[in-house]
């Protein structure tokens, strides 16, 4: 399984990344399967760097804030007006709602909204759908909108995301020996910060050590936020393999 950090900015796209976006591959029926986690602000773009967008196999979006899935809609617009084409229909794994809240953004008022191009699969909390290669497990977390972290794995590796999310057990629990934990923190500890939103380096860091990962990925940290500082808090409660991630930024697990 191979990680590209596509775009990592918290909250909104940043001077040096989109908003968040990762693509996830694997060796799949003799050739690569593609499937990307969250499409934010600015992301499309950039994921053109890494692949054909008509080689996309499959979408997850963790949560409907626009910094986590506001590209489908350009998206929607390479699968449906390609010059070579319509592309088949993409399965997207998403919170109940997202068909007619990602149509309504884009413009479109009428059915079948998005529905010819996409199709979409509703998130459960503790369920899970096949991908390709992939397992995919929905946990919902806590944050202002229905939100849900995500296992992605196959027959040999976990990769855990965990989307947004303020202070939940089920991030221990759905994390359980990953092999790569990636995680945001889009908090610091000095700051009073509001409750059921974010994860402090510390807390990340705190629920990585609990669920016996191999690698810790922090990501989701805002323009506005000192990196040094999530990476002290971090240090504070984790002693293994990890890194603040940026957008470009591949692992192999």
């Amino acid at each position: 399984m191979k990680l590209t950090v596509v775009g990592c900015a918290g909250s909104f796209a940043g001077p040096d990344s989109p908003a968040s976006c990762y693509l996830v591959e694997a060796p799949f029926q003799g050739r690569t399967y593609r499937l990307v986690l969250d499409l934010g602000s600015g992301a499309l773009g950039d994921l053109q760097r890494y692949c054909d967008l008509r080689d996309v196999d499959a979408i997850a979006l963790s949560h409907l804030h626009a910094d986590h899935c506001f590209d489908l809609s350009g998206m929607y617009v390479v699968s449906k007006y390609h010059p070579d084409g319509a592309l088949s229909q993409i399965p997207v794994l998403a919170p109940a709602g997202a068909g007619e809240h990602l149509a309504m953004a884009y413009g479109i008022e009428e059915p079948p909204g998005m529905t010819e191009q996409f199709d979409f699969q509703e998130c459960v909390d503790g369920g899970t759908v096949q991908l390709g290669p992939f397992t995919v497990t929905s946990r919902l977390v806590d944050h202002p909108v229905p939100a849900y972290a995500l296992r992605v794995a196959t027959d040999t590796r976990v990769l855990v995301y965990s989307g947004d999310t303020g202070p939940t057990e089920a991030l221990v629990e759905l994390a359980d020996g990953a092999d790569i934990f990636l995680c945001e923190a889009s908090f610091v500890e000095s700051a009073d910060n509001p409750p059921h939103l974010h994860l402090t380096g510390a807390e990340a860091g705190d629920y990585a050590t609990r669920a016996g990962v191999g690698q810790l990925l922090v990501t989701h940290i805002p323009a506005w936020t000192d990196r040094g500082e999530v990476e002290s808090d971090l240090k504070s409660t984790w002693d293994g393999p990890g890194e603040l991630v940026s957008a470009g930024s591949t692992y192999t697990l």
